[in-house]
This record gives C-alpha cells, structure tokens and sequence, in this order.
C-alpha cells in the first residue's frame, strides 16, 4: 500500500509540447481536405442523375417528400463540374454546407500556419440552430411555393 500524496507538494507538471512545424501542422488538415476532394471526385465522376449507382432517398421513394438531402449528390456532381447554377438547382442547402466547410477549412488552415488550436465549440443553440434551418429546408421544398427547390 502506498503511502498518500503530500497535499502541501506542487502538482506535476507536464512536459512542455515540442513545437512544429508549419508543415507537421497541415498534415491533419490536408489529411482531412483530401479525403473530401476524393469524396467529390467519385462523385464527379460516377454520375448520380444516371440510375442504379447510388441508392435512392427512402423517405422520397416511400412518402414522396423530398428530405433536406435530396439532390445533395447531384449538387455534389454539378459542383465537381463547375456547374454552380446547377447544384444550386439540385440542392442549394449543401451549396451552402460546401461553402461552410470550405471557410471552416480555411480557418483551420491559417490557424495551423500560425501555430494556434483550432477548436470548433457547438452547444445546443447551434444544434438547435442546424435542426430548424434543415426542418425549414425540408418543410418549404415540400410545399407548392417552395417547388423552386425540388432536384
């Protein structure tokens, strides 16, 4: 049995982190920018509007409602081809998702560079936040106003 801790001692310390190097701190943002260009790319390149490679939307096949989501594919397709008014047209709430990850990403990036952490802190009101803009998506393409926003 071992004897317990002096109270009156200083807590350990940690060694100090070594410092890296720009390069050694972009590995885990190229890291994570090259698995979404590979993503985008076999997207580009197996077409999503031609059936059969790609199952489809069960809530679309079984309820005929178009869910937040659908289109999000072709938009991915359109965007990898440069097609913006297309994936816009396809679905415009993941045009904006890919506009957000690319300024995330970008965030992330410049604060590798300059050797700071890059935290992202989402509480509640940002899951509340998330959950009514695609509820509203959802709800609004699906109304006869709203058939702008169909794929």
């Amino acid at each position: 049995m071992s004897a317990p801790a002096d109270p009156a001692a200083p807590p350990p310390t940690a060694p100090a982190p070594e410092p890296r190097g720009p390069v050694r701190r972009l590995a885990v943002p190229a890291g994570v920018l090259a698995g979404v260009v590979a993503a985008f790319a076999y997207v580009g390149t197996v077409d999503p509007n031609e059936p059969g490679h790609y199952p489809a939307c069960p809530l679309l096949t079984y309820a005929g409602i178009w869910c937040p989501g659908c289109g999000g594919l072709r938009s991915a397709h359109a965007v990898w081809h440069g097609e913006l008014a297309t994936a816009l047209t396809a679905n415009a709430l993941a045009v904006a998702g890919y506009a957000l990850f690319a300024a995330g990403w970008l965030v992330w990036v410049v604060s590798a560079v300059r050797g700071r952490p890059f935290r992202l802190a989402f509480g509640r009101v940002h899951a509340w936040a998330a959950g009514v803009v695609l509820l509203g998506f959802g709800v609004a393409r699906n109304l006869p106003q709203g058939s702008w926003l169909h794929p």
